[in-house]
């Protein structure tokens, strides 16, 4: 039997909704002489003013008028007593039924607020029961009960249910936004909480955008100015933000805590407080708080203290109003090492240090313990920094800002190249990977310094030579960066704090290395498969070689050679000439700085010269450094860190000395170093340095045929600058005097 529909077309006058009950229905209520419940109407205010209510009758009102709540009057911009057009209205079931909708709720009265946690999907089932075959508009006002609590909502937005499956069919997953719905049993309800409001609400039924939107959706890498740190804020966002992401009923399911502290370190130049600041633009967070790490101190009693609390006062108070709900509030501390020592170790007596240490523990992981809050650290000594700090639930995400590898430097000239590249100024004969491939263990301010540079050797170019200083205009028009500006900076103006100091390997190898015989090649063949080894092997991260065999046999010019060969982008000589007068302590500081630097790089050589000078040792007495020898014995058995590898190229001229301390078995391998030892391969030595003529050679080779020959390539390249003084008439006899004469009693060839 097809139900009657009932025309109705009436001016009626507004009136007061006769009871709170009544109020809470969200219906328009009118005589039962006028309209039945459940029936849906349009209210016309205005000419271009309708409003659709679902009504209920009620036998309190009169005839002739319709009754609304306060929010349905505010809505609509009622006035009691105001006439208005009542007609029938009725839902298109087909394209007007409600597949989700979102409201905005608070507590409706401000003084009725607490911190209790509300169920959004027991309040959604409630609402639909409540509402069930109601009208509902965009932007109507209502109010609802829940759990004895009267709540305001908005409506913020209706999607129409698909019409494929009130037919019964798949669905197409097409969504259409409405003005006006109707609520039916299977329709979606998701709370969305007011900004201002202090409403904790857990369950599923609510808004996903809160959770989206803490990363902020225009962040770029590049526009950032940040480049080569990809695998670290990938690492840091997996740690520290991804559980700030998942909805927070997941959150409190898992037990899950959010991370609230994270400790940069590295060397410096390397992008720890770039990345800081980056963070909190990342982040959909309030603007973070930076401080340095000495402006906390104070010389006053418990002022240092005091600035402690400051910092976290904005978090602390929100976390009081708006509990679960507050904003996530960054802290940034440069140079924490500055103020959070380890405890016990300060001199003074006040003990100022370890109190800051104190407040800073009980605000991040005390009693009373902060969840709205990420505190970034970042330090360049995170060995002084206080244990205490870096345990779970407090710095608990530690992340190394290293030097950047190939492809960073790549992205980091990248970014500092873009802006000259978009005017034109940058010439197109720079290749930023070959400035990359040749910044080895250059740091992203290093790179930077290298970019200015560069400008700077350009704009020299169009500045007049003349009595005062100005700039060639016409010449400027056209001025561009060229790849020899870069170049020239590359070689005299920018060097790498952790990198190849080339004048400290070069001076050992001044004159090249003289490949006199096959012992010299075997060498340089044995170095080259052990600089392979370090470089492609997984098993040994740490391989160390000795060069061991009589002095000035050249053993320092080969380490230098199978280093500089080996093309690292570290290479250190750690040498005794560089700690004369050096305590044990402070030598034994040295020695470890040069392996921590090491550490630092992909791939590192570290050439550890002259071992038993380093160990002070001398053959009266006898004595050396204990101290210094153990402090090298860790360091030559010490692997590097996960992903790094270093080849270690020792030397010594006393085998046997290390043989005695037991050093011998740190390296992994030995390689003997001769001296020349027969008249031909002399010969040929003199050959290859070309220092005397054909004829004083084969004189020379006459004079040594068949004679054993002991004597060292540094000494012989003595002896031969000593005898080219001489005339020539007397340069082989000089010559052949020296070899002779040489040793403490002991000829050099017989």
């Amino acid at each position: 039997m097809a139900a009657r529909v009932v025309i109705f077309f009436k001016t009626m006058q507004a009136a007061r909704c006769p009871t709170d009950e009544l109020s809470l229905t969200n219906c328009a209520v009118v005589s039962e002489k006028d309209l039945q419940s459940g029936q849906h109407v349009t209210v016309k205010t205005t000419p271009n003013h309708k409003f659709v209510f679902t009504v209920k009758s009620h036998t309190t009102v009169v005839p002739g008028t319709i009754a609304f709540s306060l929010p349905q009057r505010k809505w609509a911009g009622l006035s009691i007593g105001q006439e208005v057009e009542v007609a029938n209205y009725n839902f298109d079931k087909c394209k007007q039924c409600i597949g989700s909708m979102t409201v905005e709720i608070d507590f409706l009265q401000k003084k009725s607020t607490d911190s209790s946690a509300y169920d959004s999907d027991k309040m959604a089932a409630e609402f639909i029961q409540q509402f069930n075959n109601q009208g509902f508009s965009v932007t109507q006002q209502l109010v609802f009960s829940f759990c004895d609590k009267l709540f305001g909502l908005v409506i913020k937005d209706i999607e129409a249910m698909d019409s494929s499956i009130l037919k019964g069919e798949m669905p197409t997953g097409k969504k259409q936004k409405i003005d006006v719905g109707l609520m039916v049993g299977n329709s979606q309800v998701v709370f969305e909480k007011a900004e201002t409001s202090s409403l904790t609400l857990v369950g599923k039924a609510k808004t996903k955008e809160a959770r989206q939107t803490i990363i902020n959706p225009e962040w770029n890498f590049e526009k950032m100015g940040i480049g080569g740190l990809d695998r670290e804020f990938s690492d840091i966002f997996r740690r520290a933000f991804a559980s700030r992401v998942f909805p927070p009923d997941i959150v409190e399911q898992m037990g899950c805590k959010h991370v609230k502290g994270i400790m940069l370190f590295g060397p410096p130049g390397c992008g720890k407080t770039l990345m800081a600041r980056q963070i909190g633009k990342m982040l959909n967070a309030r603007e973070p708080k930076i401080v340095n790490g000495p402006e906390i101190l104070n010389k006053y009693v418990g002022e240092s203290e005091a600035n402690i609390r400051k910092l976290f006062a904005d978090a602390e108070d929100e976390q009081k109003r708006l509990g679960a709900n507050s904003g996530l509030h960054i802290i940034i501390f440069d140079e924490l090492d500055a103020i959070c020592k380890q405890r016990g170790t300060g001199a003074s007596s006040t003990g100022v240090h370890d109190t800051v240490v104190n407040q800073l523990l009980s605000k991040i992981d005390g009693v009373e313990q902060l969840n709205n809050i990420l505190v970034i650290g970042m330090t360049n000594r995170p060995d002084l920094i206080d244990d205490a700090l870096m345990r779970p639930g407090r710095f608990e995400v530690k992340m190394e800002i290293g030097l950047p590898d190939e492809k960073g430097r790549v992205q980091i000239l990248t970014i500092h190249t873009n802006k000259m590249r978009g005017f034109g100024l940058l010439s197109g004969d720079v290749d930023i990977p070959e400035l990359a491939a040749e910044t080895k263990n250059y740091s992203g301010a290093e790179l930077e310094g290298l970019v200015r540079a560069a400008q700077s050797t350009a704009m020299n170019r169009h500045i007049k030579a003349t009595s005062t200083v100005e700039v060639d205009m016409e010449r400027a028009e056209k001025l561009q960066v060229s790849r020899s500006d870069f170049m020239g900076s590359l070689n005299n103006d920018i060097k790498p704090a952790f990198g190849t100091n080339q004048e400290d390997y070069a001076s050992y190898i001044m004159n090249g290395i003289i490949k006199w015989g096959d012992p010299v090649t075997s060498v340089l063949d044995d170095g080259e498969l052990l600089v392979q080894q370090t470089k492609n092997s997984d098993r040994t991260p740490l391989v160390s070689v000795l060069l061991e065999g009589p002095p000035h046999s050249g053993k320092t010019a080969l380490a230098a050679q199978i280093a500089e060969d080996s093309e690292f982008p570290f290479i250190k000589i750690c040498s005794p000439d560089k700690m004369i007068g050096h305590s044990e302590i402070s030598k034994c500081q040295a020695i470890k700085k040069v392996f921590d630097d090491a550490y630092k790089s992909q791939l590192s050589c570290v050439v550890v010269d002259d071992i038993e000078r380093l160990l002070d040792y001398v053959p009266i007495g006898p004595r050396f450094s204990n101290l210094v020898l153990q402090a090298l014995l860790v360091l030559l058995k010490k692997p590097p860190p996960k992903g790094r590898k270093l080849l270690i190229i020792g030397t010594t001229s006393r085998k046997d000395i290390l043989q005695e301390m037991e050093m011998l078995d740190a390296f992994s391998t030995t390689i003997h170093i001769q001296n020349i030892s027969t008249g031909e391969q002399l010969v040929d030595a003199l050959e290859l340095l070309g220092s005397f003529t054909e004829k004083e050679r084969a004189s020379i080779g006459h004079q040594l045929k068949g004679k054993r020959v002991w004597i060292g390539i540094k000494k012989l390249l003595m002896f031969i600058e000593m005898s080219l003084q001489m005339a020539q008439d007397y340069r082989v006899t000089k010559f052949l005097t020296l070899l002779r004469d040489e040793g403490s009693g002991r000829a050099c060839y017989e």
